[in-house]
């Protein structure tokens, strides 16, 4: 096992991670949702100097050498360009920005027995048992006829009121405690209780006409309107501080927001690239990159091929070898060592808390199934770099060979014959509620992205 990275650093060091830590919980607590992310996102590109892509395709705007663009509110790019072509290739650090959670169904609110639900489906892999008896926020979108849009977001101040799953109580859950952990509780049982107050003057389902009253008397919204909404539930509360320490940070949305923001703040930090680089934030990972959001659509390529546009050097077979001479970090967590659950980690093959920046050759489950798998030549070169940087890093695997496996965007990236290794922060309870990583390993991730950006 690696030394802890902390042993390594002088007071300078310290502070400097302290203040990314800080800046970190900001961006964590402004952004539970893909949409709140990149409305971050583009604040702090702005503030940076970067130019929407659209503004300089409608001649509002000259070309820059700075420009981000979005798709849907929900997935950002963001390219600095460089000296050389963007035929020569880019250098691109990757991330996706949806976490586990639960979504409202179109037609979420029913009553029964005098009490209001929110019928949900739940988002990405989940134990669905750990988001029962947990002070749970609303935050999204509902969309009406007419095209306006309403921003919901309930539950995170202090004088909001939260929602929440019901769990059985101990003393009649003898029949339940028998079940296995993923019946324990089911999918249709994620129903959040919003309200048991009847609306005066009501008899049928008063209770979920109060909840309809308060909704129209706030947002303006009718019950049809769920049908057009975006709604996702996450647990309430900010990141905190973990450890008596303060070495850690305890927060929704780790995997794999801290590696969204760690290739954030690398790309702003940039000044003069040699290639071009880029900062890409995507969308739905956690259900298989689809959708027009996720990986697999052809945002990124359009992306380029209007920049190469732009610059005055785009064909279809320009754009390939541009994808093809490119090379990424594809930046998702690993699973963090937990002495608790030693039998699940092969000890010499696992990241370590505190312990830096890991590198994954490959992610897959048991055989390498959908794994990337990267070229030797291509993790030799990021060694080199990595270590002139001063970056502390380590190598892992998710886990034992046989016990499961997990995957990324890299393979998607892969496709285009460009060099893809897994490059991420080790995360304890991953997918759980409340995930926990350490302060040390995000400022590592930092200088490795910044490090990678930069190489020549």
């Amino acid at each position: 096992m690696q030394k802890s990275a902390w042993m390594s650093y002088g007071e300078k060091q310290v502070q400097q991670l302290e203040t990314i830590a800080a800046q970190y919980k900001v961006f964590l607590n402004d952004g539970k949702t893909e949409r709140e992310c990149v409305t971050q996102t583009v604040q702090m590109a702005e503030k940076a100097g970067y130019v929407d892509l659209q503004e300089i395709l409608s001649g509002k705007k000259p070309l820059q050498d700075k420009i981000y663009t979005t798709l849907m509110g929900k997935t950002i790019a963001l390219f600095h360009l460089g000296e050389t072509s963007l035929e020569q290739g880019m250098q691109i650090v990757a991330a996706h920005i949806d976490s586990p959670r639960l979504d409202l169904k179109q037609h979420p609110l029913y009553e029964e027995r005098g009490m209001a639900y929110f019928d949900t489906h739940y988002y990405g892999g989940i134990k669905k048992y750990q988001w029962v008896t947990l002070p749970l926020t609303m935050h999204g979108v509902v969309v009406k006829k007419d095209g306006t849009s309403v921003e919901i977001k309930i539950g995170e101040q202090k004088d909001e009121p939260v929602i929440g799953v019901t769990d059985l109580l101990v003393h009649l859950a003898g029949e339940q405690l028998d079940k296995k952990a993923a019946k324990v509780v089911e999918g249709e049982a994620l129903d959040l209780l919003v309200g048991n107050r009847p609306l005066a003057g009501e008899e049928k389902e008063a209770v979920k006409k109060q909840v309809l009253h308060l909704l129209k008397e706030r947002y303006d919204i009718e019950e049809d309107d769920f049908i057009s909404a975006e709604i996702e539930v996450v647990p309430a509360g900010k990141a905190r501080d973990c450890g008596l320490d303060r070495s850690m940070i305890m927060a929704y949305g780790h995997d794999d927001r801290v590696c969204a923001f760690a290739g954030l703040l690398a790309i702003l930090q940039v000044e003069r690239p040699q290639k071009t680089v880029c900062c890409l934030l995507v969308d739905k990972e956690e259900i298989g990159s689809v959708g027009a959001t996720g990986m697999k659509s052809r945002f990124f390529e359009n992306a380029v091929a209007e920049l190469m546009e732009l610059t005055g050097n785009y064909s279809e077979l320009k754009l390939r070898r541009c994808l093809s001479n490119s090379k990424m970090l594809s930046t998702d967590v690993s699973s963090a060592f937990d002495p608790t659950y030693a039998h699940a980690f092969d000890k010499n093959n696992v990241a370590y808390l505190s312990c830096g920046m890991v590198m994954k050759k490959f992610t897959g489950s048991r055989g390498k199934s959908g794994a990337n798998d990267a070229n030797a030549e291509y993790i030799a070169s990021l060694r080199n770099v990595m270590d002139e940087a001063g970056v502390i890093w380590q190598t892992a695997e998710l886990g034992k060979v046989d016990y499961g496996g997990g995957g990324t965007i890299s393979y998607i990236a892969a496709r285009y014959g460009m060099e893809v290794i897994d490059c991420g922060v080790p995360v304890l309870n991953m997918h759980a509620p409340w995930e926990i990583i350490s302060k040390a390993d995000l400022y590592e991730a930092v200088k490795g992205y910044h490090a990678f950006l930069t190489m020549e």
